[in-house]
């Protein structure tokens, strides 16, 4: 059911929010000169999928962690989409091609070695990534891995159709402010 919940709900968003992606991209372009960004990220059963974004960073950025990424690192407009979560946008496309989830633990990078065992111990990669989930939305991000793995396990042990609302609610409301930098 939130697999059908999902793709409806990514090719609505997408239908819907096009015209103000092509915006996005086209002032993207003017702040970074490559609005889009992709990066490899560990899927469900620990299988790569690649994340796309818009980009919130200059081009030169290390390929890191972004609590590992300095904030000078940000552009101003990417400033915005963070704040707004507008950069989460294109991931959409993800979750329209059953790479990701709307709720689910948010994916980490193959070189996050600590927080991939974590997850591993509490098998959180037998679900998909998500967009959104319990952590966000509590301001728990990938800097802190053991409290990170513990609270996907929590979010997975009890997901039900209010909890997967009730997060992308509080998300698209404000709550969490997503990946912090340092």
């Amino acid at each position: 059911m939130i697999r059908t919940l999902d793709f409806i709900f990514a090719l609505f968003g997408l239908t819907l929010a096009m015209p103000f992606l092509i915006i996005l991209y086209v002032i993207g372009l003017f702040d970074t000169g490559s609005p889009i960004f992709v990066q490899e990220r560990v899927g469900r059963y620990k299988k790569p999928f690649t994340l796309i974004k818009f980009r919130t960073m200059s081009v030169d950025t290390a390929s890191v962690a972004s609590h590992l990424a300095s904030t000078s690192s940000i552009t101003p407009f990417g400033g915005f989409l963070r704040k707004t979560k507008l950069d989460e946008l294109p991931q959409l496309w993800n979750v329209l091609k059953g790479e990701m989830s709307l709720v689910g633990p948010r994916p980490g990078l193959f070189n996050q070695e600590e927080l991939t065992q974590a997850r591993e111990a509490k098998n959180i990669y037998n679900v998909r990534p998500g967009i959104t989930g319990l952590a966000q939305v509590n301001e728990i991000d990938m800097s802190t891995p053991e409290l990170l793995a513990q609270t996907d396990e929590k979010m997975i042990a009890t997901l039900s159709l209010k909890h997967y609302f009730t997060y992308i609610l509080q998300t698209v409301t404000g709550s969490g402010s997503g990946d912090r930098v340092k």
